[in-house]
């Protein structure tokens, strides 16, 4: 059973990253589904961690546990680790795509890097997908991992102002729009983080109802 300390269930996101956490509330408002995603740097910002397990599963787990011991007590931790699998890069660069660019790269860097890569790489062999793992922690050792997945393909040059990372890049199956350009909603319809909240919302539900 998960402890609530109001209206709604409180879970502390074990991430840097403010769009994830922005993103996960929008789909949990969507869903009126009473999660309240509280960022790290809510509770003392996000500790360093060595994302160096090779899998998201293990990246996601690290998160959570270094977040764990700022967390007040009894509250529950969410970690996200997701990223972006090119079938050119055989499937990088994948858990290393927040850091493609190197120790000292950002978002923009990671972007520029992929599109030099992609210069020569017509458009059939564009394909790839976006992972997306969120694991959540439990006071008492509970662990769940929930994943979702959105195939598609990387554009010819980077389009749109919205979104992060490397969503300007990608277009995901059936569309012709980056994430970039299809806005929040449409995004949040489809995209990887959505899919995997899908199968956290499920979860969540029958945990509130267990509560009651």
């Amino acid at each position: 059973m998960i402890a609530a300390s109001s209206p709604r269930f409180t879970f502390y996101l074990a991430t840097g990253n403010r769009h994830k956490a922005a993103e996960l509330q929008a789909l949990a408002d969507a869903q009126q589904l009473p999660v309240r995603i509280v960022p790290a740097r809510e509770i003392g910002g996000m500790p360093v961690v060595a994302e160096d397990t090779g899998t998201f599963v293990g990246n996601a787990r690290k998160k959570a546990i270094a977040l764990r011991a700022k967390a007040p007590p009894g509250g529950w931790v969410m970690a996200d680790d997701s990223g972006l699998c090119v079938d050119a890069l055989d499937g990088g660069p994948g858990v290393e795509s927040a850091t493609f660019a190197g120790p000292g790269g950002d978002s923009a860097g990671n972007l520029a890097k992929l599109v030099e890569a992609m210069q020569e790489v017509p458009p059939s062999r564009r394909g790839a997908h976006f992972v997306c793992v969120l694991l959540v922690a439990g006071p008492r050792g509970e662990e769940l991992v929930f994943e979702g997945r959105c195939s598609g393909r990387l554009l010819a040059a980077p389009r749109g102002g919205a979104g992060f990372g490397y969503d300007p890049l990608f277009a995901p199956e059936g569309c012709d729009l980056s994430f970039a350009e299809l806005g929040e909603a449409a995004k949040n319809a489809v995209s990887h983080r959505a899919r995997a909240w899908a199968t956290f919302s499920t979860w969540a539900r029958t945990a509130l109802a267990n509560s009651d």
